[in-house]
């Protein structure tokens, strides 16, 4: 197989929660442990940091990453979903596994997948930590998929845990309260580990500091105040920043040496270390093109309130969603003097167009549907004005395609 026929294989032949939905979500860690048993368990072979969490684990991951390149550690990063390219979820200082790589661990294991009824992200999970051991990492940051405890990477044993901040998504996976989906997030905390959670919530901090106690781990909650700067403009990158800062603290505490011009110069190239994608992406400046993967309603309140410090003549919304969220929820939140290009992705999970047009003209949002994201787009740029303001956004699948 190319590299073409591989990925057509995983996507066709494993279920995909980012494409599918919950039809594809398997609440069940055993076929990863017995598909890593199959392959001398990886994950042992390398050291480690896991993060879960609702919004952020990405950022801080990838920020994390590139504090950690600056020092000179080999450093790899495990992401989902990808945005262009599947290779992106796989990367050691920043380079995306190969093409090659991933051809030879599909056609070797393809067996082992089948029998074992393997969803497509219990595959790269298990692409990952094979590659990672392979290659002598000094150190993985591994994000969480969806939720925590029953996660597929919740089988590492790390240096450190993180919980970035809890809010109300894949409710109805993870539980329709935030005390029940920090339940599942702190699923991720291990015996005698220290686990560091980002955001202090009123609703959630007592159950992190029960679960962290019955298990011996050192809990460390992140003070949002600090001077730092970064390449990553979203104003909501400030607690990733401040949650990456503590991590980093705790590390050293553990025997890593990081220094403080290794902070700040990983700061200041966090795109340029590790490729980070769709995070407040500028795309244009005659009219400012701008996309952002946030996607719930903390996501969206975020990228709302971004909007309303940037100066522009006029707002054109390029927006589509993916059926499991919340509609009603996220629409009261956006700005209602916008033009909106209404679309879906180009994924099975996506929203109806029509349905997100006709739900969002009850919220007094205004606009046009298009088929797809790339005739909305052109669109926008048509109809925009060079102090105009496009946003690109209400799914990671849309941001994508845009890209």
């Amino acid at each position: 197989m190319n590299y073409k026929q591989t990925l057509d294989y995983l996507f066709a032949k494993l279920p995909m929660y980012q494409r599918q939905g919950a039809a594809a979500y398997k609440a069940d860690i055993g076929n990863i442990v017995n598909a890593c048993k199959q392959l001398n368990n990886p994950h042992q072979r390398f050291k480690s940091i896991h993060i879960a969490g609702t919004n952020g684990k990405g950022s801080v991951a990838h920020i994390l990453a590139s504090i950690l390149q600056e020092v000179g550690y080999k450093t790899a990063l495990y992401t989902s979903p990808h945005l262009k390219d599947f290779r992106e979820r796989i990367k050691i200082n920043g380079e995306m596994i190969a093409e090659q790589g991933v051809i030879d661990f599909v056609s070797e294991n393809k067996h082992l997948f089948e029998k074992l009824e393997m969803s497509f992200f219990e595959m790269t999970v298990a692409l990952a930590f094979d590659f990672f051991a392979k290659e002598k990492v000094d150190i993985a940051i591994i994000e969480c998929g969806l939720g925590g405890r029953l996660d597929s990477t919740n089988i590492i044993y790390p240096e450190l845990s993180i919980i970035t901040n809890i809010g109300l998504d894949h409710t109805n996976l993870l539980g329709n309260s935030l005390e029940k989906i920090a339940k599942e997030k702190a699923g991720i905390i291990k015996r005698n580990t220290p686990i560091i959670i980002g955001r202090k919530q009123e609703k959630t901090k007592q159950i992190f500091i029960n679960i962290a106690s019955d298990k011996k781990a050192k809990i460390h909650f992140t003070k949002t105040e600090n001077n730092y700067s970064s390449d990553l403009k979203g104003i909501y990158q400030k607690e990733n920043i401040a949650t990456a800062i503590m991590t980093v603290k705790q590390l050293s505490k553990l025997g890593w040496n990081i220094g403080e011009k290794n902070i700040k110069n990983g700061l200041q190239k966090v795109m340029e270390n590790t490729q980070l994608l769709g995070r407040w992406q500028i795309l244009n400046d005659k009219p400012k093109v701008i996309c952002d993967v946030g996607h719930n309603e903390d996501g969206i309140k975020q990228i709302v309130k971004q909007i309303k410090k940037i100066p522009y003549q006029n707002l054109h919304f390029v927006f589509g969603m993916v059926k499991d969220k919340n509609l009603s929820n996220i629409l009261k939140l956006l700005p209602k003097k916008a033009k909106y290009y209404f679309c879906e992705a180009q994924i099975p999970r996506a929203l109806e167009v029509s349905l997100l047009e006709t739900e969002a003209i009850t919220f007094g949002l205004n606009g046009n549907s298009f088929s797809s994201v790339a005739k909305a787009l052109a669109q926008a740029k048509k109809n925009a004005n060079e102090d105009d303001l496009i946003f690109i956004g209400g799914s990671a699948f849309i941001v994508a395609e845009a890209l």
